[in-house]
């Protein structure tokens, strides 16, 4: 064990006992890490199919003759000078206005509208075919549910497709972005309902939207006759089924008979015949069911729209205008590339399977029921939106692998003497075994030897610098012996708890890669960290079953020092559940659009993260009176002239901390065109809401203080 011989040589145990690099021994196969060096050149597609990206990102993501990841905005359609480098993006937000940047910060979200408008069109057109070719006598009507992502611009962009609320404000939200929409388009209302929630339902049909109320409890029913008969409206109602069928694991828990919401068939019967005895059965027109999110395979889904077309024939058969039977959520995203049915993070279809195999069931049950063929709705939300937006953050440092001091013969002496007898016979036990080539006893020794050391230091009795020096003496046996785990920590410019919760509630997995440099070859694994004061705060799994991820070296990073990082098809649900722990908000965003242009791309909206003073907001405080209060403060430590301005700079640095975000700076970032409140700086939406190609130059910087 070469690696050893430098400081075992000179041990008090005699020669024969200790690590010196003896020629009789063999060697082991040294751990060879992530990937051995070659003289074999790295390629991107050698990258490619090491992150997966055609497997889980086509047909909207690919890597570039650059090495750069790029988006594909129109899918299989995508003409290669359409392709945008995500790269290009990173840089043109995050320069600063003096080199035709936008001045921003990460991490950032990139929005892509296009790939969200592809996603929708390739959702219709897989339903268009499968209803042209199963011969289907009606046609497919979507809605999006709002709670996957409430962003302005998303909904917007989605509207014309119908819309979904399980709230209150969710409603008002829908009601008012459904005015400006297609007057055909479906108005689903979920979720808890109490009097102002159906109030609300039944004014939106006086609006002239379309809206169904969907029944989750069977006490709703008793307000929504009441209330329709006070205000005159003639509604709509449907009712969520619970049916039998339901899939195992974290995304089925919410489905089956013991789902969280809708009837049971014995509800559902009495629903029929209270609205019979109120003359109001022509008004149930709509069934709805969900057996869970991520639907693993066809086989499933196809069980469980079979059991609700059934139940759907025979509302029919109980005089019920049935016209509308929706499938919920469950069409699945393949976080991972395997395309299997049997993990959480994956499904074992394509969206043309899916929509066949959905139209397919419904006809059958229909046909042998001689019962017209129903509209088909569907809540596919995190199949629509999951791929249009990619998180996109800084690795900021990475921790280094400890190299063990080296250490004279005399001190390693003097070591070995101040250990207990059972560590120095752990010691010549640890030599021995060595001798002999035994590494698994060589490990056990090691293990046993530091532990005694630990007990020794906790009860005073061994100093710090005589347990540093065992634990790299440990750490080079497991080095020598191929049993060093060389996996690095990477720090992150981010918050797990704010921009990916799923991760850190529910295991959730997304597909993180290098944005760029993937025409070489990975150095190092590793594990991502947060800025965060939480141990939990740290990405330490990865697609394909991994706990670290190929990554390269921070040093020589030719993009300026920068190493930026992508987690992709988080478009759902991440926004909205990220909360502000350790008071770190939102990120950066940026809507991107393609262009003609000769970067391919155009930003149309960029707005800056939450400033600090704005994350004081959300949690009640007043940062204008935490400002005044800090100057106050200065001003009694002389940091402040009498005259207010000479010595400013403390209380001119404390109010551009309120402005900025609560990220951490990076050296090219610049200040954020702000105006002036009372010396808080803040950004007023018009500097941002601009629509310019990716050479446009921002406005010129405007920086002011004002002391009073």
């Amino acid at each position: 064990m070469p690696a050893l011989a430098c400081c075992v040589d000179a041990a008090v145990p005699p020669p024969s006992h200790a690590f010196a690099g003896d020629s009789s021994l063999p060697a082991p196969d040294p751990f060879s890490g992530v990937f051995p060096t070659t003289a074999s050149a790295w390629s991107t597609s050698l990258s490619n199919d090491l992150y997966r990206i055609d497997a889980w990102g086509g047909p909207y993501f690919t890597v570039n003759s650059s090495g750069n990841v790029s988006v594909r905005p129109h899918g299989s359609d995508t003409m290669p000078h359409q392709e945008i480098d995500l790269l290009k993006i990173v840089k043109k937000v995050s320069d600063p206005k003096s080199d035709s940047g936008l001045g921003l910060r990460l991490p950032l979200i990139v929005r892509f509208p296009d790939v969200l408008k592809n996603r929708l069109e390739s959702l219709q057109g897989a339903f268009d075919f499968a209803i042209r070719s199963q011969d289907y006598g009606s046609h497919y009507q979507g809605v999006y549910p709002v709670k996957c992502n409430q962003d302005r611009f998303v909904v917007e962009d989605i509207v014309r497709f119908g819309l979904e609320a399980g709230s209150k404000p969710e409603l008002l939200l829908a009601m008012s972005c459904l005015c400006k929409g297609n007057p055909e388009a479906l108005l689903v209302c979920n979720g808890f309902k109490d009097f102002e929630y159906i109030s609300l339902a039944l004014m939106a049909r006086k609006l002239e939207l379309n809206t169904v109320i969907v029944l989750e409890q069977e006490e709703e029913l008793d307000l929504v006759i009441e209330l329709s008969n006070k205000l005159g409206v003639r509604p709509v109602i449907g009712a969520r089924a619970k049916l039998r069928t339901k899939h195992s694991g974290h995304f089925g828990s919410t489905s089956g008979e013991k789902g969280k919401f809708g009837l049971t068939t014995v509800q559902i019967l009495r629903v029929v015949k209270k609205l019979e005895h109120v003359g109001m059965l022509d008004c149930f027109q709509l069934l709805h069911f969900h057996i869970g999110s991520q639907i693993p395979s066809t086989a499933l889904l196809a069980d469980g729209v079979s059991e609700a077309a059934q139940i759907y024939c025979e509302l029919v058969r109980l005089g019920a205008h049935m016209k509308v039977i929706d499938i919920g959520g469950g069409l699945g995203i393949d976080y991972d590339g395997s395309k299997s049915s049997d993990s959480e993070i994956s499904v074992s279809y394509r969206i043309e399977e899916y929509a066949m195999a959905v139209v397919r069931a419904i006809r059958y049950v229909c046909d042998r029921r001689s019962v017209k063929h129903p509209v088909i709705c569907s809540e596919s939300g995190r199949a629509i939106v999951s791929h249009h937006s990619v998180l996109i953050f800084e690795a900021v440092s990475a921790s280094a692998c400890d190299v063990a001091p080296s250490m004279s013969a005399f001190a390693l002496q003097y070591f070995i003497e101040g250990l207990t007898e059972e560590a120095r016979a752990d010691y010549r036990n640890l030599s021995a075994a060595a001798i002999r080539g035994e590494y698994e006893a060589c490990l056990t020794y090691a293990e046993k030897l530091k532990q005694r050391c630990v007990d020794q230091f906790k009860e005073g009795y061994l100093g710090i610098e005589q347990l540093a020096t065992v634990d790299g003496l440990c750490d080079l046996v497991s080095k020598a012996i191929g049993a060093f785990d060389p996996v690095l920590t990477y720090n992150v410019n981010l918050s797990v708890f704010t921009s990916i919760p799923d991760f850190w509630g529910i295991g959730q997995l997304f597909p993180v890669v290098p944005i760029h440099r993937l025409d070489q070859r990975p150095a190092v694994r590793a594990v991502l960290s947060d800025l965060t004061c939480d141990s939990d705060g740290k990405i330490n799994k990865f697609i394909g079953g991994e706990s670290s991820l190929p990554l390269h070296d921070l040093e020589g990073n030719g993009s300026g020092g920068r190493y930026y990082l992508g987690m992709f098809l988080g478009g759902a649900y991440e926004e909205a559940l990220g909360g502000v722990h350790n008071l770190f908000g939102g990120p950066s965003v940026v809507r991107v659009s393609q262009s003609d242009g000769p970067y391919s791309f155009a930003v149309t909206r960029a707005v800056p993260g939450p400033s600090c003073a704005e994350v004081f907001r959300v949690m009640q405080y007043e940062p204008e009176l935490m400002f005044e209060t800090l100057k106050h403060r200065a001003e009694e430590c002389g940091e402040v002239g009498e005259d207010g301005m000479a010595n400013s700079a403390l209380a001119t640095s404390l109010a551009r901390s309120f402005h900025n975000m609560p990220y951490l700076a990076v050296a090219s970032s610049c200040c954020l065109t702000a105006i002036n409140n009372h010396g808080l700086y803040y950004c007023s939406e018009d500097d941002y809401d601009i629509v310019a190609d990716s050479g446009a130059a921002g406005k010129a910087e405007q920086w002011s203080y004002c002391s009073g």
